[in-house]
Parts: C-alpha cells; structure tokens; sequence
C-alpha cells in the first residue's frame, strides 16, 4: 500500500499503481495537510487582499480581482479556455501517469485542493477512468496547461474518457458510475493545470522503456560480437575500475557475464587480429554513456514526482508565493540529454549491423553464402539507417528552444512536453533497430557453429530461432523483422 503525500514515489512504485498492482490510499495524516491547507485558501480567498490565482485573474490578468461570488466560474472557465491541445490523444497509460503523479503533489498539503477532488482524481485511477488528453500544446510553462485542463475537465463533467478503447463524453461516463460533477472552489483550477504532470509521465514511461532497452544493447551487441568473433578483452574489469564511470563499469560487468564460457571466443584467443572496431571494442564507453543519462534522468524524475509543481504555493493564511516551481526546464534539459543517449545506442547498433555484412573473418559477405541471385541482409541494414537518422533529427532538443506565450508575462518556457514525447519516439525506433540487429547476430552466429555460446546467449538465439528461420535463400523478411519487434516490445528476451 502506497500512502500519497507520505510515502515515496519511485518509477518502480508509480508503474506499479497505474498496473493496478500496488494500492494508493490517503492516510489520515495527508488528509489532515489536505484541510489545512484548504482552511488557508479559503481564509485568503474571503480577503480583500489580492492573492494571485485565489482571487484574482490569472497569467496577464494577474491585476484584475475577483469577488467571491464569481471564484467558482473562475476556476471552471479557467480549465475551458486551457483545454486547446491538438493531435491525437497520448495513450491512456499516461494519462493515469499524470493523475497518479497529480494526486501525489496535490497531497502534500500546498495546493489549497480540498479533499473530495482528490478523492475523486484517486476514484479515477482505481477505476481505470482515464480523461482523453491530445498529445500536442504544452510549452512546458506554467508547466502543462492544456493536457491538465484536459485531463481534468472531467471532474466537472467535461471533456471524454477512455472507456475500452472507445471514446466518451464525460458526463456520460460520470453518470454511469453515479458520481455528480464537481463544483471547482477558489485556487482548484489553478492548482489542477499548474504542474509537470504531462512531461513527467512521459519521463517515467521512457525511463521503464529504456531500462529494459539498455540491458538490450549489450545483449544484441553480446550476440553480434559472438557472430563477429570479436574480443572480450576489452571487458575485462582491470581496465574500467582506471576510468571509473558507473556505466561503463556496469556495462563491461555485464559483458563479462553474457560472454562467460563462450566455446566461440576461446577459438579466438590465438588469432591474427590485434583489436576490433569500435562498434565492438568501446560498448562499455558507448552503451555506459547512455546508462549515465537514464541515472541522471531517473534520479530527477524521482525528485519530481515527489514534489510540489503548481503555482501559487500556499504557506500560510496570509502567504501565497507565486514561484515557479510549475517550470519544466529540470526535467526537459535531462530528457534531451536521454535522447541523445538513447539514440546513440540504436547508431551504434546500425554500425554492428554494417560490420556483420562485409564478409571479414570467415562470415559471408551480407550473412549469406549464395551471393549475387540472393541479396542476404543487405536490405535491413537501410532500414537501421534510415531509424538512426531519423533518431538524430529528433535529438534537436526542445529545452534550448523558448517562444514567449500569455503576452509575454511567461517569457521563458522549456518546451519539455516536446522533450518527452521526442525522448519516447526514439525509444520505439530504437526497439525496431534492436530488432534488425538480433535478426543479424544470430545469422552470423549460424556460422560460428560447431562452437557454442553461454547459456543465455544460446538461450536468446533459441528464442530468436523459434520465431525467425536461419535465411538460407532470399525470403521477404518484414514479417522476420516485426515477430523480432515483438518479441522486444513484449521483454521477451533474457538480459541477464
């Protein structure tokens, strides 16, 4: 049992919640933050004194106060006029991503939310009801305004839901479950759609991509080394613990364990080759550098789903600082940097690729000995280029980019919903790129035989084998490829 706004949050805990296998609850303690913060909202909300985001405007009507009377239709309207994003809906996984997270902020006591609209955010999680959000129209500052708005629309009856894989309107769905629609009170719009809920769950998803992913790299480059009969030399532990980077000492560690007992490698040990390529050699430098970004996303991530991200925070009875703690710029700088690692993994896959077809070493040029009236693999490899490209086009990074929105009072944003969309973009070219380059090792593994490999190498190229045929003569390999995909997609592979 998980307790919001006491416990916390970890990317493991926050999946485990949206996969319905660990419970979220309030304890009396968050509920008592909850009131207390809520007794100070309403306190500043009866004042004449203008609180920004209480009772008065928002954005560049920061001046212009509102009465109690209208407090209400503020915080509805407010939730209407943000609710602009464009594109096709994000997968509803996210959005119970952003609800959990959501949830987590709003429990800690500083966003003046009262207790039955966190309560009914948490009814939305625990009964898969999961608010449409469009995927394009968050600058990332005042952190996600529009897929917020959309996201919470619902609560008072607007907006749609996922119901299967169909879309409703809201209010049909509310009634279905015999639960009336939500009258919004002072500051509940504002500490709604203030938040990094939209960047933060695309940051969560892609870090349980990539971890999976990462363990993947040295599994397909395991594999093609054995296929290239390359060296295991360069893993060995005396020559990382001098150049200590956590990554490259994990990812040689790990070298050593899918290569241990290889028969292959020992039928290499007295060959003429001084050194291998670096596609081969440098995977702890290469594959360790990227697992040194998915750290340093990670640990931000972390410290983000446990924080407070709307806008104005509430202190006292007297006190609200409008900060900006809703900023997305923590997390879109380190979702750039996850990109770039997690596409130079897929560049340096495609160049393992490219070196299993030249035909050195006692492979056959494309992986194939009938030459000339069959192309072997020479086709693939375009498509592995064609993915790395496309992966380069997409590391632009976002958070360096800023267009001053709301009439210039937000005149600085960090565009990190586009951050972590891209960041999960490259993640699913990067399976597709995986997915050739297994196809490729274990062809060129074929010719290492009579030689075995270690158990779990041979227990992957089972795998692979049980789906995908040695390539004996020219066949369409789409469906080659996408069962391969498959099986990534699905973590079917054994990584460790």
């Amino acid at each position: 049992m998980f307790k919001y706004g006491i416990d916390t949050l970890t990317v493991d805990t926050v999946m485990a919640i949206a996969k319905n296998e660990l419970q979220g609850v309030l304890t009396p303690e968050a509920i008592n933050n909850i009131h207390t913060c809520r007794a100070k909202v309403e306190a500043m909300a009866a004042s004449d004194k203008a609180v920004y985001g209480i009772n008065t405007g928002f954005g560049p009507l920061c001046d212009t106060q509102i009465s109690p009377e209208e407090t209400s239709l503020l915080q509805k309207n407010l939730l209407i006029t943000h609710a602009v994003g464009v594109g096709n809906p994000i997968d509803k996984f996210l959005s119970k991503l952003m609800l959990i997270t959501k949830v987590q902020a709003l429990s800690q006591g500083f966003s003046g939310v009262r207790l039955e609209v966190v309560e009914r955010i948490i009814y939305f999680i625990e009964n898969d009801l999961l608010p449409i959000v469009p995927e394009q129209g968050s600058v990332g500052a005042s952190g996600d305004l529009a897929p917020l708005s959309h996201l919470f629309l619902p609560l008072f009856g607007e907006g749609e839901f996922w119901v299967g894989d169909t879309i409703q309107p809201a209010a049909a769905v509310l009634k279905s479950h015999n639960l009336e629609p939500i009258e919004l009170s002072a500051k509940e719009g504002l500490g709604l759609i203030n938040g990094t809920q939209f960047i933060l769950a695309h940051a969560i998803n892609g870090l349980k991509r990539m971890e999976y992913l990462l363990d993947l790299a040295d599994l397909a480059g395991a594999m093609s080394l054995e296929g290239f009969q390359g060296s295991a030399s360069p893993f060995k532990e005396a020559l990382h613990v001098i150049r200590p980077f956590p990554g490259n000492l994990k990812v040689a560690e790990r070298m050593r364990m899918l290569l241990d007992g290889s028969q292959n490698l020992e039928a290499h040990y007295d060959c003429e080759r001084v050194q291998d390529p670096y596609s081969i050699r440098c995977m702890p430098q290469v594959h360790g550098a990227s697992r040194n970004a998915y750290t340093h996303l990670k640990e931000l991530a972390e410290i983000e789903m446990n924080s407070v991200t709307d806008n104005p925070i509430v202190l006292s009875e007297t006190e609200a600082i409008s900060g900006g703690n809703f900023h997305g710029q923590p997390l879109a700088m380190a979702l750039d940097y996850a990109s770039i690692a997690a596409s130079e993994l897929g560049n340096i896959s495609d160049r393992r690729c490219y070196l299993l077809l030249e035909g050195k070493y006692g492979l056959p040029r494309l992986l194939t000995t009938a030459g000339g009236l069959n192309s072997g693999f020479m086709i693939p490899q375009y498509t592995t280029a064609a993915l790395v490209t496309e992966n380069k086009s997409l590391c632009f990074p976002p958070s360096a980019d800023s267009v001053p929105t709301s009439l210039g009072q937000e005149d600085h944003v960090s565009m990190g919903s586009i951050s972590g969309r891209k960041f999960n973009q490259i993640l699913g070219n990067l399976e597709k790129i995986f997915a050739i380059e297994f196809m490729y090792a274990a062809q060129a593994m074929e010719f290492r035989r009579p030689n075995t490999f270690s158990d779990i190498l041979e227990h992957n190229f089972a795998l692979i084998r049980s789906k995908v045929a040695k390539l004996e003569e020219d066949r369409i390999l789409k469906d080659d490829i996408y069962a391969i995909i498959q099986l990534v997609k699905e973590q079917a592979f054994k990584v460790a």
